[in-house]
This record gives C-alpha cells, sequence and structure tokens, in this order.
C-alpha cells in the first residue's frame, strides 16, 4: 500500500477546478489484484457491450464500451475499496464527512473497437442539490493515454448548467454538447487516480491502439445530500464509509468488509499463482 496524502495544489484544483489527480494511488500488487478481478468478470461473462449502432438499441457488433455493473455484488474487493484508508482520507478532504458509496462500475474499451463515452455530468444522473458534494474516483487499471481514449475534463464546468439529452450511441446513457476546445486530457498510468465532483463534465475517448483498456469507477456523496427523492431502492444501494450509520459494510452487506482490502489484494493473488479462481460465495 503506497503512503498517499493529499497536497495543497491538489486541494486546490479540485475546488477550483473540480478535479484533482493522483498519477500513483494504488500499489504494484493492489494493481494486479483488481486486474486479477477484471479478467475473472471478462471470463464469467459479467458484463455487456452498451454499445448500439446509433439508434439507441440496436447493439452494435464493431463497437464494443463492455460495461460491468455494479461490482460489490461479484467482489469482495470492489466491496473494500470504499473503506481503502487512502480512499477515505482523500474523500474526506475532498468533500467531507460524512460520505456513502454511490455506485461501482468498470468501462472497458477493447483494442480498435472500443467505443468512447459520451460526454456528461455526472450529476445529471443523481440530481443532487450541490453537486461538488459528490465526486467520483476513476482508476486507471491500464496505462490512460490519448491513443487509447483517456478520460477527458473541462475545467471549472461544474459552474454551469448543461442540457443532456439520449445518448443514440448507448443503449441507456444520456449526453451533452461539449466545447472540446477547454477539454483537458487525464493521461495516467496503470494505478492511478482521478477525483472529479459530480458537476465536472467529461468524457472518454475511442481505443485506438491494439489493447484494451479499462476505468474503475467508484462514486461518493456526503451523506448530508442524499437527495429527498431518492426512493428506498436507490437508498438501499448506498453503502455508508464514514459516520455515524457506518457498520463498515455490515448492514449492507452481512460481513464486515472494512479492514479487509489488504486481505482480499493477498487471497487474489495468491490464487492467480495457483491457478485457482479468485471467486468465492459472497455473504
Amino acid at each position: 500500500m503506497l503512503n498517499i496524502t493529499i497536497s495543497h495544489q491538489q486541494r486546490t484544483q479540485f475546488q477550483n477546478e473540480g478535479y484533482a489527480v493522483f498519477p500513483s494511488f494504488f500499489a504494484p500488487e493492489e494493481l494486479a489484484a483488481m486486474l486479477a478481478e477484471l479478467e475473472r468478470f471478462q471470463r464469467e461473462g459479467l458484463g455487456r457491450n452498451v454499445a448500439t449502432d446509433g439508434d439507441g438499441k440496436t447493439h452494435s457488433t464493431t463497437k464494443v464500451n463492455y460495461q460491468i455493473i455494479p461490482l460489490n455484488n461479484k467482489s469482495q474487493l470492489m466491496r473494500a475499496l470504499p473503506f481503502h484508508p487512502q480512499v477515505v482520507a482523500v474523500l474526506s478532504e475532498l468533500i467531507g464527512t460524512p460520505f456513502v458509496r454511490q455506485l461501482d462500475q468498470i468501462f472497458l474499451k477493447p483494442g480498435r473497437t472500443g467505443a468512447g463515452t459520451g460526454w456528461h455530468t455526472d450529476n445529471a444522473y443523481f440530481k443532487i442539490s450541490d453537486p461538488t458534494k459528490g465526486t467520483a474516483m476513476w482508476i486507471a487499471l491500464h496505462d490512460a493515454t490519448l491513443a487509447n481514449g483517456t478520460l477527458h475534463v473541462i475545467p471549472g464546468s461544474f459552474r454551469e448548467r448543461y442540457a443532456h439529452e439520449r445518448d443514440l450511441g448507448s443503449d441507456h446513457h444520456i449526453h451533452m454538447h461539449a466545447d472540446e476546445d477547454r477539454a483537458a486530457p487525464i493521461e495516467l498510468p496503470a494505478g492511478g487516480a482521478i477525483f472529479f465532483n459530480y458537476g465536472t463534465a467529461h468524457a472518454t475517448k475511442a481505443n485506438n491502439t491494439d489493447k484494451e483498456r479499462a476505468g474503475l469507477a467508484f462514486h461518493f456523496l456526503r451523506t448530508d445530500f442524499i437527495p429527498e427523492q431518492y426512493d428506498e431502492r436507490q437508498r438501499n444501494g448506498l453503502v455508508h464509509v464514514v459516520g455515524p450509520e457506518a457498520s463498515g459494510g455490515l448492514r449492507e452487506y452481512g460481513v464486515k468488509v472494512e479492514g479487509a482490502w489488504q486481505a482480499e489484494v493477498e487471497r487474489i493473488l495468491l490464487s492467480k499463482d495457483n491457478f485457482v479462481d479468485s471467486n468465492r460465495p459472497l455473504a
């Protein structure tokens, strides 16, 4: 585990521009465990291609935007990640406490056929009253470069409002018009992470290389900004990470996952070394 602290520059950039970049966030063994889980997800067919032929419903045979969602019902490692001490420490400084994990997912773009995800803000989906009180954590599972379609953001866009409409290149996404001249591409080595608030416009591009590229995304929200209009299903999907309602995952999963991250990393790597499937039934 690396010893990550947030700098004054990162904190200021998050406040002023809506995002903060951490080129090295996860240690090599942590990244290896996450990649092993991604390989298992693919092997077991736990995701699907959400790219369409431009009509919003006919799934494409030439473009692939492979989505795996959710992750917490598929992997003990992914359950434990929001409780990672470094994740908790950085989030506590960026959005404050207490907070919940709202969403987890992976988007994988195969070489040459990998399609991007259109411009949007997360708050167009989540609809919280102050988009700066929620943040995505986007983790590069492979080196993320201009050539393979890394994440792009528009600095300061959280201060603006954007109209969204149905994205006909996807079977469920929405998108918005963006001034791409303002966009900042975020190139990250594998294991790096970027945090960006719910109002920051962002997109990924097509993968024009021969190798696949995947991004792992978690979304976190300050507990006091959970929208009142959320129904029981939406509220039941939240996991209290920090605060008076937090139980280390016991209340949400029936087992405590706080503090289990390192053990899960070791278990997965040992299983991989011994050629044993890293999956096991979830409690």
